[in-house]
Protein backbone atom coordinates (compact mmCIF):
# COMPACT_ATOMS: atom_id res chain seq x y z
CA UNK A 1 0.00 0.00 0.00
CA UNK A 2 1.36 3.43 -1.05
CA UNK A 3 2.05 5.87 1.47
CA UNK A 4 -0.10 8.76 1.92
CA UNK A 5 1.35 11.90 0.27
CA UNK A 6 2.51 14.36 2.83
CA UNK A 7 0.39 17.53 2.50
CA UNK A 8 2.72 20.70 1.54
CA UNK A 9 2.67 23.46 4.41
CA UNK A 10 1.41 27.25 3.85
CA UNK A 11 3.97 29.30 1.54
CA UNK A 12 4.42 32.00 4.08
CA UNK A 13 5.79 29.66 6.82
CA UNK A 14 9.15 30.14 5.25
CA UNK A 15 9.07 33.84 5.38
CA UNK A 16 7.90 33.87 8.93
CA UNK A 17 10.71 31.51 10.06
CA UNK A 18 13.09 33.69 7.95
CA UNK A 19 12.27 36.87 9.71
CA UNK A 20 12.32 35.51 12.80
CA UNK A 21 15.74 34.69 12.67
CA UNK A 22 16.21 37.99 10.54
CA UNK A 23 15.55 39.49 14.12
CA UNK A 24 17.64 37.64 15.75
CA UNK A 25 21.01 38.33 13.48
CA UNK A 26 20.04 41.98 11.94
CA UNK A 27 22.49 43.83 14.11
CA UNK A 28 25.43 41.75 12.25
CA UNK A 29 23.77 42.27 8.97
CA UNK A 30 23.84 45.83 9.24
CA UNK A 31 27.52 45.87 10.39
CA UNK A 32 27.82 43.85 7.79
CA UNK A 33 26.33 46.14 5.10
CA UNK A 34 28.26 49.16 6.66
CA UNK A 35 31.73 47.44 6.30
CA UNK A 36 30.77 46.46 3.10
CA UNK A 37 30.26 50.29 1.50
CA UNK A 38 32.57 52.34 4.02
CA UNK A 39 34.96 53.28 1.42
CA UNK A 40 37.16 55.41 3.45
CA UNK A 41 38.17 53.28 6.51
CA UNK A 42 39.10 49.82 6.78
CA UNK A 43 36.75 49.27 9.87
CA UNK A 44 36.86 45.78 11.72
CA UNK A 45 33.33 44.45 13.29
CA UNK A 46 33.51 45.09 16.11
CA UNK A 47 34.74 48.60 15.64
CA UNK A 48 31.84 49.30 13.53
CA UNK A 49 29.08 47.65 16.01
CA UNK A 50 30.86 50.00 18.63
CA UNK A 51 30.91 52.90 16.95
CA UNK A 52 27.05 52.44 15.88
CA UNK A 53 26.17 51.73 19.12
CA UNK A 54 28.02 55.32 20.44
CA UNK A 55 26.43 57.04 17.66
CA UNK A 56 22.59 55.46 17.84
CA UNK A 57 22.25 53.53 20.85
CA UNK A 58 21.61 50.33 21.01
CA UNK A 59 18.26 50.71 19.25
CA UNK A 60 20.85 51.76 16.47
CA UNK A 61 21.85 48.07 15.79
CA UNK A 62 17.98 47.20 14.21
CA UNK A 63 18.05 50.29 11.99
CA UNK A 64 16.54 49.05 8.82
CA UNK A 65 15.13 45.83 10.63
CA UNK A 66 11.51 46.25 8.68
CA UNK A 67 13.32 46.54 5.49
CA UNK A 68 14.74 42.96 6.85
CA UNK A 69 11.26 41.39 7.15
CA UNK A 70 10.44 42.91 3.66
CA UNK A 71 12.88 40.95 2.21
CA UNK A 72 12.32 37.93 3.96
CA UNK A 73 8.66 37.59 3.11
CA UNK A 74 9.65 38.61 -0.09
CA UNK A 75 12.95 36.50 -1.45
CA UNK A 76 12.68 33.68 1.54
CA UNK A 77 8.98 32.86 0.76
CA UNK A 78 10.07 32.80 -3.50
CA UNK A 79 12.86 30.46 -3.11
CA UNK A 80 11.56 28.38 -0.27
CA UNK A 81 8.37 28.28 -2.43
CA UNK A 82 10.23 27.86 -5.67
CA UNK A 83 12.72 25.24 -4.46
CA UNK A 84 9.87 22.71 -3.39
CA UNK A 85 7.74 23.42 -6.63
CA UNK A 86 10.96 22.96 -8.56
CA UNK A 87 11.65 19.43 -6.67
CA UNK A 88 7.98 18.62 -7.32
CA UNK A 89 8.26 18.95 -10.94
CA UNK A 90 12.27 17.46 -11.19
CA UNK A 91 11.15 14.26 -9.10
CA UNK A 92 10.73 10.77 -10.07
CA UNK A 93 8.00 8.57 -8.16
CA UNK A 94 10.38 5.84 -6.08
CA UNK A 95 14.02 8.11 -7.20
CA UNK A 96 15.19 10.47 -4.40
CA UNK A 97 17.04 13.68 -6.64
CA UNK A 98 20.33 13.34 -7.72
CA UNK A 99 22.77 16.45 -6.05
CA UNK A 100 22.19 17.95 -9.91
CA UNK A 101 19.41 18.28 -9.59
CA UNK A 102 19.11 20.02 -6.19
CA UNK A 103 21.55 22.27 -7.77
CA UNK A 104 19.46 23.49 -10.52
CA UNK A 105 16.29 23.20 -8.43
CA UNK A 106 17.98 25.96 -6.15
CA UNK A 107 19.74 27.61 -8.61
CA UNK A 108 16.17 28.28 -10.30
CA UNK A 109 14.09 28.91 -6.51
CA UNK A 110 17.36 31.87 -5.76
CA UNK A 111 17.39 33.58 -9.42
CA UNK A 112 13.42 33.76 -8.43
CA UNK A 113 13.86 35.21 -4.51
CA UNK A 114 16.40 37.71 -5.69
CA UNK A 115 13.66 39.13 -8.06
CA UNK A 116 11.19 38.75 -6.03
CA UNK A 117 13.91 40.54 -3.29
CA UNK A 118 15.40 42.78 -4.91
CA UNK A 119 13.30 46.21 -4.26
CA UNK A 120 13.16 45.24 -0.51
CA UNK A 121 17.30 44.35 -0.61
CA UNK A 122 17.48 47.80 -1.93
CA UNK A 123 15.76 49.28 1.05
CA UNK A 124 17.58 47.14 3.64
CA UNK A 125 20.99 47.90 2.18
CA UNK A 126 20.17 51.84 2.30
CA UNK A 127 18.77 51.96 5.65
CA UNK A 128 21.69 49.96 6.94
CA UNK A 129 24.53 52.25 5.42
CA UNK A 130 22.89 55.28 5.42
CA UNK A 131 24.85 56.47 8.90
CA UNK A 132 28.04 55.90 6.81
CA UNK A 133 27.04 58.59 4.33
CA UNK A 134 28.12 61.99 4.54
CA UNK A 135 24.95 63.86 6.14
CA UNK A 136 24.19 65.65 2.92
CA UNK A 137 23.99 62.44 1.12
CA UNK A 138 21.82 61.09 3.64
CA UNK A 139 18.35 59.48 2.59
CA UNK A 140 16.41 59.30 5.96
CA UNK A 141 14.16 56.53 5.27
CA UNK A 142 12.25 55.85 8.21
CA UNK A 143 10.54 52.26 7.68
CA UNK A 144 10.63 50.11 4.26
CA UNK A 145 7.33 51.44 3.24
CA UNK A 146 8.63 55.01 3.75
CA UNK A 147 11.92 53.42 1.62
CA UNK A 148 9.32 52.11 -0.99
CA UNK A 149 7.86 55.32 -1.11
CA UNK A 150 10.68 57.60 -1.61
CA UNK A 151 12.51 55.45 -4.01
CA UNK A 152 9.47 55.53 -6.44
CA UNK A 153 8.66 59.19 -6.15
CA UNK A 154 12.21 60.60 -6.60
CA UNK A 155 14.29 58.27 -9.04
CA UNK A 156 11.44 55.79 -10.57
CA UNK A 157 9.99 52.61 -11.10
CA UNK A 158 13.29 51.10 -12.69
CA UNK A 159 15.33 52.50 -9.40
CA UNK A 160 13.75 48.81 -7.69
CA UNK A 161 15.84 46.66 -10.06
CA UNK A 162 18.96 48.13 -9.44
CA UNK A 163 21.71 45.66 -8.70
CA UNK A 164 18.91 43.17 -9.71
CA UNK A 165 22.17 41.32 -11.85
CA UNK A 166 24.90 40.93 -9.25
CA UNK A 167 21.84 40.19 -6.66
CA UNK A 168 20.69 37.50 -8.47
CA UNK A 169 23.95 35.98 -8.99
CA UNK A 170 24.41 36.80 -5.14
CA UNK A 171 20.71 34.31 -4.56
CA UNK A 172 22.16 32.02 -6.89
CA UNK A 173 24.79 30.98 -5.44
CA UNK A 174 23.75 30.91 -1.78
CA UNK A 175 20.97 28.81 -2.57
CA UNK A 176 22.88 26.85 -5.01
CA UNK A 177 26.06 26.70 -1.95
CA UNK A 178 24.28 26.53 1.43
CA UNK A 179 21.18 23.70 0.27
CA UNK A 180 23.42 21.52 -1.86
CA UNK A 181 25.98 21.35 0.93
CA UNK A 182 24.31 20.87 3.54
CA UNK A 183 23.11 18.25 2.17
CA UNK A 184 26.76 16.56 1.33
CA UNK A 185 27.57 17.55 4.64
CA UNK A 186 25.18 16.27 6.58
CA UNK A 187 25.25 12.85 4.55
CA UNK A 188 28.98 12.85 4.88
CA UNK A 189 28.80 13.36 8.47
CA UNK A 190 26.55 10.48 9.05
CA UNK A 191 28.88 7.62 7.42
CA UNK A 192 31.15 9.02 9.59
CA UNK A 193 29.57 7.26 12.62
CA UNK A 194 30.44 10.45 14.08
CA UNK A 195 26.77 11.72 14.49
CA UNK A 196 23.59 10.77 14.56
CA UNK A 197 20.63 12.36 12.96
CA UNK A 198 19.64 15.20 15.39
CA UNK A 199 20.73 18.53 16.77
CA UNK A 200 24.46 18.14 16.99
CA UNK A 201 24.14 17.07 13.45
CA UNK A 202 22.17 19.61 12.04
CA UNK A 203 24.20 22.19 14.10
CA UNK A 204 27.92 20.85 12.49
CA UNK A 205 26.11 20.45 8.63
CA UNK A 206 24.43 24.10 8.99
CA UNK A 207 27.81 25.56 10.55
CA UNK A 208 29.96 24.12 7.41
CA UNK A 209 27.74 25.02 4.91
CA UNK A 210 27.19 28.65 6.47
CA UNK A 211 30.96 29.12 6.24
CA UNK A 212 31.08 27.68 2.72
CA UNK A 213 27.96 29.70 1.78
CA UNK A 214 29.35 33.03 3.12
CA UNK A 215 32.52 32.47 0.97
CA UNK A 216 31.21 31.84 -2.49
CA UNK A 217 28.54 34.48 -2.07
CA UNK A 218 31.01 37.11 -1.05
CA UNK A 219 31.82 39.04 -3.96
CA UNK A 220 28.58 38.96 -5.04
CA UNK A 221 27.29 40.12 -2.24
CA UNK A 222 29.69 42.97 -1.51
CA UNK A 223 29.40 44.17 -5.47
CA UNK A 224 25.24 44.24 -4.95
CA UNK A 225 26.15 46.21 -1.87
CA UNK A 226 27.33 48.82 -3.12
CA UNK A 227 25.66 49.12 -6.48
CA UNK A 228 22.36 49.20 -4.45
CA UNK A 229 23.66 51.83 -1.45
CA UNK A 230 24.34 54.59 -4.77
CA UNK A 231 21.11 56.50 -5.34
CA UNK A 232 21.27 58.82 -8.16
CA UNK A 233 25.10 58.34 -9.19
CA UNK A 234 23.98 55.31 -11.99
CA UNK A 235 25.66 52.59 -9.98
CA UNK A 236 27.74 51.27 -12.63
CA UNK A 237 29.34 47.85 -12.19
CA UNK A 238 32.29 48.28 -14.18
CA UNK A 239 33.37 51.55 -12.88
CA UNK A 240 32.62 50.43 -9.31
CA UNK A 241 34.76 47.62 -9.85
CA UNK A 242 37.42 49.59 -11.31
CA UNK A 243 37.78 52.25 -8.78
CA UNK A 244 36.93 49.71 -6.15
CA UNK A 245 39.83 47.52 -7.02
CA UNK A 246 42.48 50.44 -7.77
CA UNK A 247 42.08 52.07 -4.80
CA UNK A 248 41.43 49.34 -2.17
CA UNK A 249 42.75 46.31 -4.12
CA UNK A 250 40.75 42.78 -4.94
CA UNK A 251 40.55 41.98 -1.20
CA UNK A 252 37.52 44.50 -0.93
CA UNK A 253 35.66 41.56 -2.54
CA UNK A 254 35.82 39.84 1.02
CA UNK A 255 35.03 43.43 3.09
CA UNK A 256 32.51 42.13 5.97
CA UNK A 257 33.31 38.11 5.73
CA UNK A 258 33.47 38.10 9.43
CA UNK A 259 30.22 39.39 10.34
CA UNK A 260 28.19 37.76 7.24
CA UNK A 261 29.72 34.19 8.16
CA UNK A 262 28.78 35.17 11.70
CA UNK A 263 25.32 35.73 10.69
CA UNK A 264 24.68 33.37 8.07
CA UNK A 265 25.70 30.93 10.16
CA UNK A 266 23.24 31.39 13.27
CA UNK A 267 20.43 32.51 10.68
CA UNK A 268 20.52 29.34 8.82
CA UNK A 269 20.06 27.52 12.44
CA UNK A 270 17.85 29.38 13.70
CA UNK A 271 15.79 29.72 10.21
CA UNK A 272 15.32 26.13 10.09
CA UNK A 273 14.93 25.14 13.51
CA UNK A 274 11.92 27.81 13.65
CA UNK A 275 10.54 26.62 10.56
CA UNK A 276 10.80 22.75 11.99
CA UNK A 277 8.98 23.88 14.67
CA UNK A 278 6.02 26.15 12.42
CA UNK A 279 5.61 23.41 10.48
CA UNK A 280 5.24 21.15 13.75
CA UNK A 281 2.42 23.11 14.77
CA UNK A 282 0.71 22.36 11.22
CA UNK A 283 0.77 19.03 12.18
CA UNK A 284 -0.90 19.96 15.42
CA UNK A 285 -3.61 21.59 14.50
CA UNK A 286 -4.14 19.28 10.94
CA UNK A 287 -4.31 16.25 13.96
CA UNK A 288 -7.15 18.04 15.93
CA UNK A 289 -8.52 19.00 12.74
CA UNK A 290 -8.90 22.93 13.05
CA UNK A 291 -6.66 23.29 9.79
CA UNK A 292 -6.52 21.39 6.64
Amino acid sequence: MAAPQKRAYPFCLAGAAASMAATVTHPLDLTKVRMQTNKSARPNMLRTMVETVKTDGVRGLYVGLSASIFRQMTYSVTRFGGYEYLKGLAATPGQPLTATQMILCASGAGALGGLAGNPADIILVRMTSDAVRPPSERLGYRNALDGLVKMVRDEGVGSLFRGLGPNTVRAVLMNASQLASYDWFKAALLRSNVFDEGLPLHFSASFLAGTLATTVCSPADVIKSRVMAESKKGGNILTMLRTSLASEGPGFLFRGWTPAWIRLCPNSILLFVFLEQLRAGIDTLRGTNKLV
